[in-house]
């Protein structure tokens, strides 16, 4: 019989740690925030406004509102409505700890693998994720990484019980554009052996391509039905087509024209740049062949030692000094909660305020298609936004709210835990109190 009790007593507790250990969910409805400054970032700042959420939309939004029946009041007094933040680039879902190769999940094998998509990858359970959205960031590019065509990204939202539940719309195929450079200061390789390798890779760049247009050309007038299947092949196919956006990371300036002059050649018709972290060197080139770019991370070091030191802060700024639609990312996972301060730094240095809030909204919206989801504040875009009680790209601001596509966010996650647990903690009897 105390046998039995043993194990019923464990039992529960077993209940109650598992219980205890549960996130609180999240809740949809019909919420009316009021006595709120709005950002709509597109339509200017919209003093003591109200913004109505239901059924994951925007309904309404404005100084003279009617609140529906049955909302949900939150009274934003002294705080403001910003759209969610978008980063451009990051590893978030695919990777938990990079030491660890059982969580690592972003490099596949294969040199040429364009049919891997993240989005079959992503980890919503990711511990990262809470981490990252109660920052306000609430959209993210999951990227693939380490082949020449390393697989296809995959634009989310962070929240969801499955990948396809946190898909946000938009997939586009990663090519790492071959280099001319080192690759760091443990690259001991001789000029000559760097000078071959570039070669190599731009021949099984563009071999790669060639196939997939005689694969287009072929399918193309049989239809799809008379043409063997080749899964790397086909994932291109809708890049040929101006379907689908190609993304192409690439940070050196001669990298960067090399790309350019590539895109021109191939006539590839929907691109990105993403890094280009030295893009302040060409950035009227940039701007002349009308190519957008995801750049970051800002918080970095010069990429030459001559440089200066504030060559990576103000890289944003001056692309769009010089005419390049310029979005920003981290290039992170386990610091996407970083994204304002990347932005903060580019606005600092000479991107300003407003544009940098651009950078991080509408315009990676735009450039991944999503523009009429998400963004900014309108009617009938999702509601994706946050609440904060200052600017969100200063240290000393607070998100209080995080809404993603009409679901209300717990502002939870593994930090804001571990401070609550520490903070009331109860270090009980020491060996002198005994």
């Amino acid at each position: 019989m105390k046998k039995i009790t043993y194990i019923l007593s464990l039992i529960m507790a077993c209940v109650i740690l598992v219980a205890q250990a549960q996130s609180p969910k999240g809740k949809t409805g019909t919420f009316a925030l009021t006595n709120a400054s709005v950002q709509t970032v597109t339509k200017g700042i919209i003093q003591n406004g109200t913004v109505v959420i239901s059924q994951g939309k925007i309904q309404a939004v404005g100084a003279n509102v009617t609140i529906p029946q049955g909302a949900e009041v939150i009274d934003c007094k002294g705080q403001w409505v910003y759209p969610g933040m978008i980063d451009g680039g990051t590893r978030l879902g695919l990777v938990e700890v990079n030491s660890v190769a059982r969580t690592v999940d972003y490099n596949e094998v294969g040199d040429i693998v364009p049919q891997m998509k993240a989005l079959t990858a992503i980890n919503p359970n990711s511990a990262l994720i809470p981490v990252t959205r109660v920052s306000g960031v609430t959209t993210v590019i999951a990227a693939p990484d380490g082949g020449l065509i390393p697989g296809t990204a995959a634009l989310i939202n962070l929240h969801g019980y499955t990948p396809d539940q946190m898909y946000a719309g938009f997939e586009g195929v990663v090519i790492n554009f071959p280099s001319t450079g080192r690759r760091g200061f443990f690259d001991r390789r001789s000029d000559d052996d760097i000078k071959k390798a570039n070669e190599k890779a731009m021949a099984k760049l563009n071999d790669a391509w060639d196939k997939a247009i005689q694969y287009h050309k072929l399918d193309s007038a049989t239809k799809g039905k008379g043409v063997s299947y080749y899964p790397e092949l086909q994932a291109l196919l809708p890049v040929l087509r101006g379907e689908q956006l190609l993304m192409i990371e690439v940070d050196a300036s001669k990298d960067i024209q090399a790309a350019l002059k590539w895109i021109k050649e191939k006539k590839v018709k929907k691109v990105v740049l993403s890094g280009v972290l030295e893009g302040w060197r060409v950035a009227d080139e940039i701007a002349k062949a009308g190519v957008p770019v995801i750049a970051g991370p800002v918080q970095a070091i010069p990429s030459r030692e001559y440089d200066r030191y504030d060559r990576a802060y103000a890289n944003p700024g001056l692309m769009k000094k010089a005419g390049v639609k310029v979005a920003i990312r981290t290039g992170n996972a386990e610091n996407v909660r970083n994204l304002p301060y990347h932005a903060a730094y580019a606005a600092a240095y000479g991107m300003g305020k407003e544009e940098a809030l651009r950078a991080v909204t509408i315009v990676p919206a735009e450039i991944f298609g999503v523009a009429d989801k998400l963004g900014s504040i309108e009617v009938g875009k999702s509601a994706t936004l946050l609440v904060s009680d200052g600017d969100p790209f200063e240290t000393k601001t607070n998100i209080k709210h995080v809404f993603i596509e009409g679901w209300q966010i717990p502002m939870v996650s593994r930090h804001t835990q571990l401070y609550e647990e520490f903070l009331k903690r109860d270090p009980g009897l020491n060996k002198t109190q005994k």
